[in-house]
């Protein structure tokens, strides 16, 4: 992305106003679903799972429960095999298709702990230490790409400074992140049993290319082996899929029913 693009994006997000895309006839119409990493890039790696095939699995399931149960809602993917797609790809499929919500799907990893939960993000200046770890782990992934610097105009994934563009991203979409991202962490917790860690805000560069509201859902720890074998079963993958769609599913009505 040249920076133009960043500088046109950026200001086309502040200037629109808070409601732009309530409109009275508004239907949540497209969804994107990113399951993270991929191909070359395994993402966090377990004792014995990868992030790249559990993530895909549960993106591939959340897309066919939405598919079959919510009519008039076109499921698109950003990758359906393993296969490596920089951000820029991501954030273009929603994008490009006017997509009304785009959900980043990845499972999280922290070195000396055993920490547990899940955690539903939206775009926004990291508060604490934690989710900066998480952000820098995500967003290096652009290190791969053999023009990066050049494709993110000098943006260092573990450069503070660099997260200083993103607060111009409160932007028209941040209310309706916020609302998707409690009804996921909502079903995580009430519906599939698993600890919920909370909603919160941190500097992921894919959620800052994509125009409409916006999540990245970490759906556990791979370094909690207890969580590990529960992403890796089918039956786990299972739950957090359905735990997802029904968070489609809840934030539509209500959406839908405020315009």
């Amino acid at each position: 992305m040249r920076r133009r693009d960043f500088i046109l994006k950026s200001s086309a997000l502040v200037s629109l106003p808070l409601f732009s895309f309530r409109q009275k006839s508004f239907k949540l119409k497209t969804v994107v679903i990113d399951a993270g990493h991929g191909g070359k890039d395994p993402g966090t790696i377990g004792k014995v799972a990868r992030e790249k095939d559990v993530v895909l699995k549960i993106a591939l399931k959340t897309g066919q429960y939405i598919e079959e149960n919510i009519p008039g809602v076109n499921v698109l993917y950003t990758r359906k095999t393993d296969k490596y797609v920089d951000f820029q790809n991501r954030a273009d499929v929603a994008n490009k298709n006017k997509a009304d919500l785009f959900m980043s799907i990845h499972a999280n990893s922290i070195v000396g702990a055993n920490a547990y939960g899940t955690e539903t993000f939206v775009m926004g200046l990291h508060k604490d230490t934690s989710n900066f770890e998480v952000a820098k782990r995500e967003n290096s992934v652009i290190l791969m790409d053999e023009n990066y610097k050049e494709k993110y105009e000098g943006f260092d994934p573990n450069s503070p400074e660099s997260y200083i563009l993103f607060s111009l991203n409160q932007s028209a979409y941040q209310e309706n992140s916020l609302r998707f991202a409690q009804k996921v962490e909502d079903q995580f917790k009430n519906r599939v049993g698993r600890y919920s860690r909370g909603v919160k805000q941190a500097g992921f560069l894919v959620l800052w290319m994509t125009t409409t509201p916006s999540v990245l859902i970490e759906t556990g720890f791979l370094s909690n082996a207890k969580e590990e074998a529960f992403l890796a079963s089918d039956k786990g993958q299972d739950l957090i899929s359905s735990g997802i769609y029904r968070a489609v599913k809840d934030y539509k009505t209500e959406i839908e029913s405020i315009n």
